[in-house]
């Protein structure tokens, strides 16, 4: 599973309604409304490094209202969840 994180910019008197077409499509998992140079951030979960082409400039970008974004492919996860994991199995 690939992760990206996506920042977005909007169009600031529409941040409500952006946000909810944007959680709406398949390969966003969650949409966070922050605070700073950006409106939005999108973490979008794909199968496929290619499958990004489809869900960030495909469909996120062509979202009405959306002036930008800014895209950052995740590496590595970590996670509380992963952590407590680890140590309950003796991992750790």
């Amino acid at each position: 599973m690939i992760t990206a994180i996506v920042l977005i910019k909007t169009s600031v008197d529409q941040i409500p309604e952006i946000a909810e077409k944007i959680a709406a499509l398949d390969a966003v998992s969650e949409v966070y409304s922050v605070t700073g140079a950006h409106d939005l951030i999108a973490m979008v979960r794909v199968a496929r490094h290619d499958d990004l082409a489809d869900a960030i400039p495909g469909q996120i970008n062509k979202v009405p209202g959306v002036a930008s974004t800014e895209t950052h492919v995740a590496f590595r996860t970590y996670s509380q969840h992963d952590l407590e994991a680890a140590f309950a199995i003796g991992l750790a």
